[in-house]
């Protein structure tokens, strides 16, 4: 198979191309371990849609079951490690996945889950011996290690973005994120365009349930070493980057916050001069943040501004951003940003309005198992929103002042307030509810919930309301702080406006509420 880790395995044997906190791989044993994980997967009944979902934590393993996966001509589907087995039990269904792999922190929800959505093939990684668990190391053992056909179809990762009506939505990996291609090799070229290949190590900082931080897959398949830190650490990042001389990294807002947060004289300790280029996403970026980032790092920033569904829609230099400050950027092809008032009309430059996207290939958003929300971010064919609110200046950069959707970016993780509002209002003292995002100076966004009592002389007490969120959903959906409220101001209609909740806490901020 003419792939570059063969080549890399025969040029340039001894050096690590893969590596986290406790292993170190070189290029010959990464092919030989990747062969032995497309093998194995393709000894199982993969089904129609070929899903095989991972739930674990940042490790060397999640990284080769994500590309040994892409080999074997599988779709991953990559599942947020906090969620609870009924949560996971939900995109197990939903994906039709038919096997799940697990790593050791996540092996009792992954057992429950798989079990209740009748997933009978569980392979773990250091994980406790357990009946219905194949051990990773013996699966790889005795799966082969030749070479996998390169002519498999590449299929792109599922993906699950937090739901508006309470259960996520599983996307396909857009055209703009996946190389595509009809042959692995053909889809190997295709990843030769990432602008991550052109540097030397990538330092995975983020986790690999999302869409940037998986970027350390794709290019470690085009020969880039990538080092994968287990888990966000604020000097352990500094720390790898020098450790690694990394290169190139991908990063959110609040990584950037508790950066800088850190003493002076520990921030001075490292050698950061080896890093070339660190693209951001996942949330705005507050204007003093980014700038405190430039000067410390240099003017080596990219902001990618988009989504899950349809990938990077606007991106920004430092260089740019400097002489544009508090701009995402300008659109990229195939996408054109577009302002409407509340009836779809065009405004001018500089005036606020709702933000749309024109996808020159008519794709837009597409839910593969909800058409009726892929029609719903559409204002007509090819022509969609991320719900957000902002304007254009007179060279076409992009501002965004607010948020249209309900949709809270916390710590760059989207969180829909449907999921918690549903949970709360089981509590009998609850009469209505209203979940929102608040300013955290950490987070970006924190989570309140604004609740109105049935009885307003007998409220429910915050922690109660918390703790029964967390029985029921992954911490990062609950709220972390609870408002009691008269009325959350529904109309005739039961409709509730949440920005105007969102404003008063938002007043004066930065960033956008």
């Amino acid at each position: 198979m003419a792939l570059v880790i063969v080549d890399k395995a025969r040029e340039q044997p001894t050096e690590v191309a893969l590596c986290d906190s406790r292993f170190s791989l070189t290029w010959p044993v990464l092919n030989d371990a990747l062969n032995r994980v497309a093998n194995g997967l393709n000894v199982f009944e993969l089904g129609a849609q070929r899903r095989v979902a991972v739930f674990a934590e940042n490790s060397v393993e999640t990284l080769l079951a994500h590309l040994g996966g892409l080999l074997a001509g599988a779709s991953t589907v990559p599942v947020n490690f906090h969620l609870n087995a009924a949560e996971l039990e939900y995109i197990l269904t939903d994906s039709h996945a038919t096997v799940l792999l697990v790593g050791p922190e996540n092996l009792e929800r992954g057992i429950a889950a798989a079990n209740a959505a009748g997933v009978s093939t569980i392979i773990g990684w250091r994980c406790e011996p357990h009946p219905n668990v194949i051990p990773w190391s013996e699966w790889m053992a005795r799966s082969s290690a030749a070479e996998p056909s390169s002519n498999v179809r590449p299929l792109p990762n599922l993906m699950y973005t937090s739901g508006t009506t309470g259960q996520p939505k599983g996307v396909d990996l857009p055209p703009t994120m996946f190389a595509g291609g009809n042959s692995i090799e053909e889809h190997f070229v295709g990843l030769r365009a990432n602008r991550f290949t052109k540097f030397a190590t990538h330092l995975v900082v983020g986790p690999m349930y999302h869409t940037g931080p998986l970027n350390g897959f794709r290019i470690l398949a085009v020969g880039t070493p990538v080092a994968v830190l287990n888990k966000f650490d604020p000097e352990a990042v500094l720390a790898a980057i020098e450790r690694y001389k990394a290169e190139t990294s991908l990063m959110v807002p609040t990584h950037f916050k508790r950066l800088l947060d850190l003493p002076p004289e520990i921030k001075a300790r490292y050698d950061l001069s080896s890093m070339q280029l660190v693209a951001h996403t996942g949330a705005a970026c507050p204007i003093d943040i980014k700038h405190r980032m430039i000067e410390w790092f240099g003017p080596i920033f990219l902001d990618a501004y988009g989504a899950t569904e349809v990938g990077t829609t606007c991106s920004i230099t430092s260089n740019e951003w400097l002489e544009h400050p508090g701009s995402v950027g300008r659109a990229l092809p195939p996408f054109t940003a577009l302002i409407v008032d509340d009836q779809g009309n065009p405004v001018p430059a500089g005036t606020e309005g709702n933000l749309y996207f024109e996808d020159a290939t008519g794709r837009g958003v597409v839910y593969p198992n909800d058409p009726a929300k892929s029609a719903k971010a559409h204002l007509r064919p090819g022509v969609f929103t991320l719900g957000e609110i902002g304007y254009l200046d007179n060279e076409g950069y992009v501002y965004i002042t607010d948020r249209s959707s309900d949709m809270i970016v916390s710590g760059g993780v989207n969180v829909y307030p449907a999921e918690a509002e549903q949970v709360l209002l089981t509590h009998p003292l609850v009469g209505d509810v209203a979940v929102i995002g608040v300013p955290d100076a950490d987070m970006g966004e924190a989570v309140r919930a604004l609740v109105v009592p049935q009885d307003p002389a007998n409220p429910p007490q915050a922690d109660d309301l918390i703790a029964l969120c967390r029985q029921e959903l992954a911490g990062y959906k609950c709220p972390r702080s609870v408002e009691v409220v008269s009325t959350i101001g529904r109309n005739a209609m039961g409709k509730v406006n949440k920005r105007n909740l969102r404003a008063p806490y938002w007043e004066g901020s930065r960033t956008i509420g």
